[in-house]
């Protein structure tokens, strides 16, 4: 792909970001790139339920909203066969290049946006350009747009190369909220990977700088809480009332007391909290939607079971029952060494890259952890990339946006690096 190319899809993938499992028009996007220019090339494209092990999918929106981005990705020129394979919101793809004896290797890009409303001030980029969001209240605001851009000029560079062995890249949906890693990485897909590769564009870091093992992954796992009191006239009869919303606001200052580990890092954050109805009627419900995170899945683990305790206890309190519901989660991971070292060795001469970084901490967390670890739990090793970016906000913000020269950067960087893989076996 020219360079053109690259900034042509990218922006087209900007323009039409869809939130997770609702990635109809950029899984169709993607399998129409893959086929135009591969073609024949590719062994074997795995599209949407073929792509992922359905049952373990995590945070699956409810099947109403589906619809709207279903009919959305119709009308943006998607055809029904497409759509028909994308029912149900089992999106994603992957792709398989087969070039004779040699290693399987495996790079893993995400390719959901945000429930973010991008700026319109006239100075953002895309806005100027012509390429902001026409789908108001989602944003490509973390940069997946380039990463599925990363991924196609990957497979290509990778399909004319003399690269030995089997190439897979996993268009992962789902990852912001942390939903789709688990379903990729149970597939049958990643059994006989090798090595794997995972990318992430920006994290702080400024254009023409590779990170080549990023590490500090914190475990992850969401809760929500309903309380259930009983009402009562606030100002006739509040000794009949059981107060939910006492009970929520208990739990959410004892979250915030919860002991710190001395393991590690750990976190601990009530997103939403929410509940009654009326200034004079005592609320019979309420409902608090948390995260926790650790250092470790062991500290993960602690401070779950820590939250735990705190919402039943503060339910017990003021006489309220609790119902807890864990949602999608993460694992930790940590980079492998010597992938590190090649992905280090081909940055430092890949045009354009002025400074390589071995490591650093990502203090975030990621669903590539769940791939991340399959590859390693079965023998091979896994390295989680970051190519800077120059961006104006930080992540998840408005006025995000990638410079476009560092996708070239990924590509060069990665695609060296399967490469060598390749040889090297």
């Amino acid at each position: 792909m020219t360079a053109d190319d690259l900034v042509t899809l990218r922006r087209d993938l900007h323009r039409k970001p869809e939130p997770a499992w609702r990635e109809f028009y950029t899984t169709a996007r993607i399998v129409d790139e893959l086929e135009s220019r591969l073609g024949d090339d590719l062994a074997e494209l795995h599209v949407g339920p073929e792509a992922i092990a359905g049952d373990h999918r995590l945070a699956v929106p409810e099947e109403t909203e589906f619809t709207h981005w279903y009919e959305q990705a119709r009308d943006a020129g998607v055809d029904d066969a497409t759509l028909e394979r994308l029912d149900g919101g089992y999106t994603g793809a992957v792709a398989v290049l087969e070039r004779g004896e040699g290693p399987t290797v495996g790079l893993r890009v995400d390719i959901d946006g945000l429930p973010q409303t991008e700026s319109d001030d006239p100075g953002h980029r895309p806005v100027a350009e012509g390429f902001r969001s026409d789908h108001e209240g989602a944003m490509h605001a973390c940069g997946h747009d380039a990463h599925a851009t990363i991924g196609i000029g990957v497979l290509e560079r990778i399909a004319e190369s003399d690269f030995t062995g089997t190439f897979k890249v996993f268009f992962q949906p789902a990852e912001e909220v942390v939903g789709g890693g688990k379903a990729m990485a149970e597939s049958d897909h990643l059994q006989d990977v090798d090595s794997l590769l995972a990318v992430h564009i920006g994290l702080d870091h400024p254009t023409g700088e590779i990170v080549a093992g990023i590490d500090g992954f914190l475990a992850v796992s969401h809760l929500e809480a309903e309380f259930t009191g009983a009402s009562s006239h606030a100002g006739g009869h509040p000794e009949q009332g059981r107060n939910a919303v006492q009970a929520m606001a208990t739990a959410v200052q004892n979250l915030y007391g919860i002991p710190r580990h001395n393991d590690g890092a750990t976190r601990v954050n009530a997103g939403v909290v929410e509940g009654g109805s009326a200034a004079n009627v005592i609320p019979a419900e309420a409902r608090i939607v948390a995260e926790v995170r650790g250092e470790t899945t062991d500290l993960m683990e602690y401070m779950k079971g820590r939250t735990r305790q705190v919402l039943r206890s503060a339910a017990a309190m003021h006489d309220c029952e609790v119902e807890l519901e864990i949602g999608a989660e993460a694992p930790s991971a940590t980079s492998d060494e010597e992938l590190v070292s090649i992905v280090a060795d081909v940055a430092g001469e890949t045009p354009g890259v002025e400074r390589v970084l071995e490591r650093d901490e990502l203090g975030g967390s990621e669903d590539a952890t769940y791939l991340m670890q399959a590859v390693q739990e079965n023998g091979g090793s896994a390295c989680y990339v970051g190519v800077g970016t120059d961006h104006p906000g930080g992540h998840h913000t408005a006025t995000f946006d990638v410079d476009e020269a560092s996708i070239q950067h990924g590509i060069d960087t990665l695609a060296g690096t399967i490469e060598r893989l390749g040889h090297d076996q």
